[in-house]
């Protein structure tokens, strides 16, 4: 479990278990350290809330909780040892005890992953997803929170002898201990937690319907809507999990879980590569596949999902990915710099490839991943460039190749066409000349091509040339599907004064030129975000059009030695005096703070793009 500093809380001791300090803490029950009495073992006491312990469906839901996961047995799994008798007061689980942190410390102590490094962490969800699966289990709260990262650094491990792999001290033939050094990638391990809203599948293989559990942005739409729940409710959301390590926001977002549900029911959200461009089009592909809104068009399994997920990594030409985790948790900002140069050069080969192969999308997608690491590399412009170059040229020749083919094929058969008339005409002049016999007075003139028996030859005064067809004027569209924020967006093309736009909008340019489109918001609410055009003819889709919405700043003053959490930011804890960076979805919102010690809370308006002080008074 992570490691927290000791908040206060409650006292009581259980008969067969010793309780140390708090490690965590939940809406539903809270974890503590603790040590079997019997066993001498450390374990993790998950205790039900006060409030909570006396209602019949929580009780429920942690006998739910004992029942899924006592069944299963798996290296990715948390194991559940023991759970509170019906004659205690306390409800309480216990739990292996994991020395690590949550995934979603993680994310907060690092920023977000590279694809590769996030790829390996879900490959081990997967893992565990899958063995459930098999049992009958559906977790439904796949969420950072309930994922525990246990790393051990080599150094710490000359002493230790672990079940997860550290180094192991072994005797030789005369009694003396060596140590065998820890095998890659056996320090590290990867667990799912929290079963308490897992339900199970009915014996006959069906789905179980019931009430909407778990965390808004990490539920399925039919999860949502009570409807039938199967594995593929996991798969999205290991694909929500998956965009978050990536992109480092969550792909459905709102205000309150109200307009996360209906961002959710909706389908709309960012595509991952367009929010991070180092993210690249295949992993977002595959993220776009597992939050599909139909089950059916998701990934059918989680094991489907983890094969698509081994293939992304072995194109990259990573090793195994629990070494390259281990590496990554090593020493997270040296990685980064070494898998980027490694990456930039793997997708070039990758993009050379693709382009003999003539598959120029493929190519484009490798060469723009590996600028988005490289973005001021000249090797990696110029290929780009020709690529571009050479795919302007193909479609060049498919428009007009079949009119060339066309043009040559009408003006082939004109001409034939006058042969064959030529000589029939011919052939019934000499018929003619056979039956009357010429004077020697009237010479027979010779007759043209132009000139057929009864026609007389027309003479070049008589042709009267076409005018020329006048160009057609050009016309092409740029639409905006969608736009967020919805109100408030200004739009501007080449410097002109700057208009509103709105969703649905459609500009029309008269011309095939290159043009330069801004976006910005009123009172500079907004990050600008500028779109180039290119010449041509084709109308612009630009699709779901965001614009991001500046961070307000927020900074507690309050007592120093106090904790503080934001209420519609529960992930996210604050010192006094410390400013905390919140993202804003629209120009003002409100929040709640919370001083832990006291319970005290205190309401603040946040405006995007500007830093608010919320007072709390002193002890």
């Amino acid at each position: 479990m992570s490691a927290a500093d000791p908040l206060p809380g409650r006292q009581f001791d259980l008969a067969k278990y010793e309780v140390f300090e708090e490690i965590g803490h939940g809406g539903m029950a809270t974890v503590y350290r603790g040590r079997d009495r019997r066993l001498g073992r450390d374990v993790a006491l998950k205790v039900i809330h006060p409030h909570l312990r006396d209602s019949a469906d929580v009780a429920r839901r942690f006998a739910d909780e004992a029942k899924a996961v006592a069944k299963l047995r798996h290296r990715n799994i948390v194991e559940v040892f023991d759970v509170s008798g019906e004659e205690e007061r306390e409800q309480y689980l216990v739990v292996e005890l994991i020395r690590g942190r949550t995934l979603r410390k993680l994310l907060e102590d690092h920023g977000p992953m590279p694809p590769e490094i996030a790829g390996a962490v879900l490959l081990e969800i997967l893992a565990a997803l899958s063995h459930a699966h098999a049992a009958g289990v559906v977790h439904r709260d796949v969420k950072p929170e309930n994922v525990l990262v246990e790393h051990r650094r080599a150094s710490s491990l000359a002493s230790e002898d672990t079940p997860t792999g550290s180094a192991r001290s072994l005797r030789t033939d005369r009694g003396e201990r060596s140590e065998r050094p820890p095998e890659p990638g056996t320090r590290t391990v990867v667990k799912l937690t929290d079963f308490g809203i897992a339900k199970l599948l009915d014996a006959q293989g069906g789905t179980s319907t019931g009430q909407v559990l778990g965390s808004p942005a990490h539920m399925a739409p039919e999860q949502i809507e009570g409807g039938e729940v199967d594995e593929r409710a996991d798969v999205f959301a290991a694909g929500v999990l998956l965009y978050e390590c990536v992109v480092g926001s969550l792909p459905f977002r709102g205000n309150n879980p109200a307009q996360v549900l209906r961002r959710v029911l909706e389908g709309l959200y960012p595509p991952a590569e367009r929010e991070r461009p180092t993210v690249g089009k295949r992993w977002s592909a595959l993220i776009d596949r597992a939050l599909s809104h139909a089950p059916a068009d998701r990934f059918a399994s989680a094991g489907e999902m983890a094969a698509a997920v081994e293939a992304e990594l072995a194109r990259a030409g990573e090793g195994a990915p629990r070494v390259e985790l281990e590496a990554w948790l090593d020493d997270p900002e040296g990685y980064a710099e070494q898998h980027k140069a490694r990456l930039v050069k793997r997708l070039s080969a990758l993009a050379a490839m693709a382009r003999s192969e003539r598959n120029v999308l493929a190519a484009a997608g490798d060469y723009n991943r590996a600028l988005a690491y490289a973005p001021n590399d000249p090797d990696l412009l110029r290929a780009l460039t020709r690529l571009m170059r050479a795919e302007r040229r193909r479609r060049v020749l498919l428009r007009t190749v079949p009119v060339a083919l066309v043009v040559g094929v009408g003006i082939a058969s004109f001409f034939i066409a006058r042969r064959v008339h030529h000589a029939q005409v011919v052939a019934r002049h000499a018929e003619q000349q056979a039956q009357v016999a010429p004077s020697a007075s009237a010479p027979v003139a010779p007759i043209s091509p132009d000139q057929d028996a009864g026609h007389a030859p027309q003479t070049a005064a008589s042709v009267t040339p076409k005018p020329p067809t006048p160009p057609r004027p050009v016309r092409r569209d740029v639409v905006v599907d969608s736009l967020v924020p919805a109100f408030g967006v200004l739009f501007s093309l080449d410097g002109a004064l700057p208009r509103e736009a709105h969703e649905g909008n459609v500009l029309t340019i008269s011309d095939d030129h290159a043009h330069e489109l801004r976006f910005t918001c009123q009172q500079n609410l907004c990050e600008p975000r500028r779109v180039d055009l290119g010449p041509g003819q084709a109308d612009v889709h630009l699709g779901d059009f965001r614009l991001r919405i500046r961070d307000a700043i927020l900074v507690v003053d309050g007592n120093p030695v106090n904790h503080y959490i934001i209420k519609e930011f529960s992930q996210v804890a604050c010192r006094s005096g410390t400013p905390v960076t919140l993202p804003m979805h629209r120009r003002d919102e409100a929040v709640t703070v919370l001083e832990l010690e006291s319970n005290k809370a205190q309401r603040a308006s946040l405006t995007a793009g500007q830093m608010v002080h919320v007072a709390f008074a002193g002890p």
